[in-house]
């Protein structure tokens, strides 16, 4: 109901009191915790890079919101948990989202509306997507360079991962993918370590056809990938780390060409493998431990292996395995890796084990920043919201790498929006100052 102009919405009587909800606050955000986007985008200087590499053809006259806003205003959005560009409908009057499109150009008074953001996105071209793509990789190169120091690194280690991004109608390049039991498309995402800290970096997304197999564009991404992270770091020892999808001989062989760059990759189960006497005798004395014990138990060991498909042997690290489940027979549960690494087996196949993390970062990607929201029809549209919603995940990686030693240092993105940019407050402008007042609680 209205009264006096004033819209109020009344509850049910709460221990004898009747409540009520009065919307007549002017200047008031949920959101006054997202001003901390723009600090991590200044200190990344993210979106004015991004800006700079888009080729804008729009008609100077015409131009309302210059290209450098509409990045901001669909990258602060999707960090915040706005995914879609017809969210724009409900922000349009909060104070603090004008105030983060905010540019020194034209575009200062308002936000661009749904439409004009579509029409952003679709508009961009092949070769605008490669330069985004290039900005963003060189962007947390430099981010880490400064932050863990460029002779400091000694061991950078890059997971490539593949994710399955469910799509339906008429979208270019979907495709049905047998693995993955629906159409789809499937990007893949590179993320880095380094020197063991428990941050991973995501440093390129790139979107491609449901119809490709893992290891498909992985040679590309890391030729583009690995000159840059030498340059920045000289004394740094590279290792990729791939799953069984990448169990590739030009991938290999190519890594083994590259220098300073080692490689350990899941090694898919066969019946040679299977019968090597290695594995026999590591399954044997696992099974004797498991018995004895009442516990699983495992076993490790290496050979020298060649598929019919390879021009050379190559080291393999084997896990004899034998799970003991309560009122369940053992069970064998080998694994293979190949590698070009040194070290005890034990240890290699614990550096592999860690690339498990990574899971946990697509699952924020798609679940919290809308990596899969690819909606549109065009390829080159969908593509575009990937690099977005990467480039949304890097401003709150930085966020939490700056909340370090603080409860936030290992949030995931769901916590980090709810405890640092979801805040209501009342906003007052002025000439000089812009003055956000919170809650207290």
């Amino acid at each position: 109901m209205s009264k006096g102009g004033e819209q109020i919405v009344l509850f049910p009587e709460q221990h004898g009191r009747r409540v009520e909800l009065r919307l007549d606050t002017e200047a008031q955000t949920s959101d006054a915790g997202a001003l901390l986007l723009a600090g991590a985008d200044r200190r990344l200087a993210l979106t004015e890079s991004l800006a700079g590499a888009i080729r804008d053809g729009r008609r100077g006259g015409q131009v309302r919101h210059e290209t450098l806003g509409l990045l901001r205003q669909r990258i602060f959005g999707l960090a915040a948990g706005y995914a879609d560009c017809n969210d724009v409908a409900r922000l349009a009057a909060d104070p603090v989202w004008v105030q983060l499109k905010r540019t020194s150009g034209r575009d200062a008074s308002a936000l661009a509306s749904q439409p004009t953001l579509s029409r952003f996105e679709n508009g961009l071209t092949s070769r605008d997507l490669v330069a985004l793509g290039k900005v963003l990789r060189d962007r947390v190169i430099a981010a880490a360079q400064r932050r863990y120091g460029a002779r400091r690194v000694r061991r950078i280690v890059i997971d490539l991962d593949p994710t399955c991004d469910r799509a339906h109608g008429q979208r270019q390049l979907i495709a049905f993918n047998a693995h993955d039991d629906s159409y789809c498309y499937l990007p893949l995402c590179a993320f880095l370590s380094f020197d063991g800290h428990p941050e991973s970096h995501l440093v390129a997304a790139v979107l491609r056809s449901g119809s490709c197999r893992d290891f498909e564009g992985a040679v590309p991404l890391l030729r583009r990938l690995l000159p840059g992270l030498r340059r920045a770091f000289p004394k740094a020892r590279l290792t990729v780390r791939v799953d069984g999808g990448f169990a590739n001989e030009e991938i290999r062989d190519w890594l083994e060409d590259q220098p300073r760059t080692w490689y350990v990759a899941n090694l898919p189960r066969n019946a040679a493998l299977e019968g090597e006497a290695e594995l026999f005798d590591l399954l044997l004395a696992a099974r004797q431990e498991a018995f004895a014990t009442g516990c699983s138990a495992r076993r490790f060991g290496e050979l020298t292996y060649a598929a019919k498909t390879w021009d050379t042997f190559r080291r393999v690290i084997v896990k004899g395995e034998v799970t003991l489940l309560e009122g369940r027979e053992p069970k064998d549960n080998p694994r293979f890796l190949v590698t070009n690494l040194r070290g005890r087996p034990e240890r290699l196949y614990a550096t592999y084990t860690e690339r498990g993390d990574i899971e946990n970062r697509l699952k924020e990607l798609k679940g919290s920043l809308a990596l899969d929201r690819t909606s549109c029809t065009r390829f080159l549209a969908n593509q575009a919201r990937v690099l977005l919603a990467a480039s949304a995940y890097v401003l709150l990686q930085e966020l939490r790498l700056a909340a370090t030693g603080t409860a936030c240092e290992r949030a995931q993105v769901d916590t980090l929006r709810l405890r640092l940019l979801k805040i209501g407050a009342r906003v007052v402008v002025s000439v000089r100052r812009l003055v956000l007042h919170g809650p207290q609680a």
